[in-house]
């Protein structure tokens, strides 16, 4: 089974540019979870989605790759037993003015 979670769109405090630890920005995450799912043992995507923007208010990330690896292992220690992959990418359509940029992962599990 696999979970999407598409858009996921907040403002939050990230970056190593001076503006950016002032004034939040809008991100947008995308995340999927490649899971074992059984009746009995589901990943709750309004949880995950949740989680992942609280991470992001609170740590307030300098860099996005440190966001994607918290979050990543967040997610995967919650659900370990039940996770094969996780993929997420995390977007800033707002920082350059004339393009959108990103920073995406994929993790395997065994």
């Amino acid at each position: 089974m696999k979970i999407h979670i598409k858009e996921l769109s907040f403002d939050v405090i990230i970056g190593i540019l001076e503006f950016e630890r002032i004034h939040s920005q809008r991100v947008i995450v995308n995340i999927d979870i490649d899971y074992n799912f059984t009746k009995d043992s589901f990943i709750d995507y309004s949880i995950v989605a949740l989680r992942v923007e609280e991470m992001m208010r609170e740590n307030q990330y300098l860099l996005l790759e440190d966001a994607l690896i918290d979050i990543s292992d967040d997610i995967y220690s919650t659900y370990n037993t039940l996770i094969n992959s996780i993929e997420m990418e995390i977007i800033k359509p707002d920082i350059i003015e004339n393009s959108i940029v990103s920073l995406s992962n994929r993790w395997e599990y065994n």
